[in-house]
């Protein structure tokens, strides 16, 4: 079974992360003269931006259900999600891939290339932090799932972008220093320009990535597939429950709507199986806590 992972906490160290990566890589941009550099750059003050409007989501998630919104503002966490995606990362990802295209026609010598080489390695060691924290919260979401399903299957919309920011932030860095290191060692800007377009390229993939798998959270996804057999078995075994016909879930952001259809034991009136329902009820959701709203139906078919 998986546990609950503290996206906040791994938004907020890649917040801290991607600023002070951001400003030691403009100032080896301008210095150097590095497309690769300048790429690197505008990936990370995209990654601030990402931070910015994920917490923002989280703070709008929490407002409390109204008549026009009866279900609550959870799901507005999916729409900040899938704007960061399609936004950020995209226009990250072509800024870097026309910059790369910008620099085989216009080549630049790099200018103090060993400082760009120092800014990516603090900024490879800044980031490595940050994804190991990152990590952590992922691991405890995701159980004994590989990282794979886990990132096909989680309805953790913000741990998600962060997950998939971090690594292409990692990987982003690592091809720079070499697009870097292979322009000092062979004096070919190819390498520079190259390098700038791979960013590029990378970047645009993870947001395609993510983007997918946000835009079924906004189609309206149900609890994730383990769990939701989790809750399904839990069903079957209270004493109340004869057969559970229908079970239908919602995800909605950090809560679930959850409603039921079962045929109940006997009882010896009305009043007894609205008890029956109520003892099921509340006891559900005190084992899944997440499960805010439910809708309990009692029948004999489906």
């Amino acid at each position: 079974m998986s546990g609950h992972a503290n996206s906040r906490k791994a938004i907020f160290l890649a917040l801290g992360a991607n600023f002070a990566i951001f400003v030691a890589k403009l100032f080896a941009a301008i210095v150097t003269g590095s497309g690769a550099m300048m790429a690197e750059a505008v990936h990370s003050l995209a990654d601030c931006g990402n931070q910015g409007l994920l917490l923002l989501g989280i703070r709008q998630a929490k407002r409390p259900p109204s008549d026009e919104f009866p279900l609550g503002w959870g799901r507005a966490l999916y729409f900040w999600s899938f704007l960061v995606a399609i936004l950020l990362f995209s226009v990250g990802g072509m800024f870097s891939v026309y910059e790369g295209v910008h620099k085989l026609s216009h080549p630049e010598p790099l200018k103090w290339p060993w400082l760009a080489l120092g800014v990516l390695g603090f900024g490879i060691i800044a980031e490595g932090l940050s994804m190991r924290g990152c990590l952590q919260e992922v691991n405890k979401a995701r159980g004994e799932q590989d990282l794979w399903t886990w990132f096909r299957q989680t309805r953790s919309s913000e741990l998600l972008v962060i997950f998939g920011e971090d690594l292409a932030a990692l990987v982003g860095l690592c091809l720079a220093a070499l697009a870097v290191g292979a322009t000092m060692l062979t004096g070919n800007l190819m390498f520079d320009a190259a390098g700038t377009i791979a960013i590029g390229v990378l970047l645009i993939v993870v947001a395609v990535l993510v983007a997918i798998e946000v835009k079924a959270l906004l189609i309206g996804q149900g609890m994730e597939p383990g769990r939701r057999e989790e809750l399904l078995d839990f069903l079957r075994q209270r004493p109340e429950v004869a057969e559970v016909l229908n079970l239908i879930t919602l995800q909605m952001g950090p809560d679930v709507m959850v409603a039921i259809k079962a045929r109940m034991q006997r009882t010896s009136g009305d009043q007894a199986l609205i008890a029956s329902i109520n003892t099921v009820e509340a006891a559900m959701k005190a084992r899944f806590t997440d499960v805010k709203w439910s809708f309990f139906e009692p029948d004999n078919a489906d």
